[in-house]
């Protein structure tokens, strides 16, 4: 690869930030402070370095990862590369897939409400809720 960084290490926040994880590392800086990101296990600081051969462990909203780091990268780059610098492991994969169709099957409260009632089903709710 040849973004690859001379050094073995580097900061978790800017890992997760090159490897497309975050938008911005500001962005992987609160998921690190929320206590969202593990490295081995363990909770860390955006300070922490991270090494080829770690594990990571990161809830993005609904979807969590766990992931080895493969490579360090010295800036971000496409998408492609970024892909390069880790491997999901085989137990991540299954329960992403699992909690997603867990998701289509049975969808959070609130999520098929859709829009707003128009003028014309307020009238007719109203009219409804009056003559009970």
């Amino acid at each position: 690869m040849s973004s690859e960084s001379t050094s073995a290490s580097l900061r978790i926040d800017k890992w997760l930030w090159t490897a497309r994880f975050f938008k911005t590392r500001s962005l992987a800086t609160a998921a690190i402070d929320a206590g969202h990101v593990r490295l081995n296990g363990a909770a860390v600081k955006p300070a922490r370095e991270v090494r080829p051969g770690d594990t990571v462990d990161l809830s993005i909203g609904y979807q969590r990862w766990t992931v080895v780091v493969c490579a360090i990268a010295a800036t971000r780059g496409p998408a492609s590369a970024a892909q390069q610098l880790y491997r999901e492991t085989e137990q991540s994969v299954q329960r992403r897939a699992t909690e997603q169709e867990a998701r289509r099957l049975a969808p959070a409260p609130g999520s098929d409400r859709g829009e707003r009632p128009t003028k014309r089903d307020r009238r007719q709710i109203h009219r409804f809720t009056d003559n009970t």
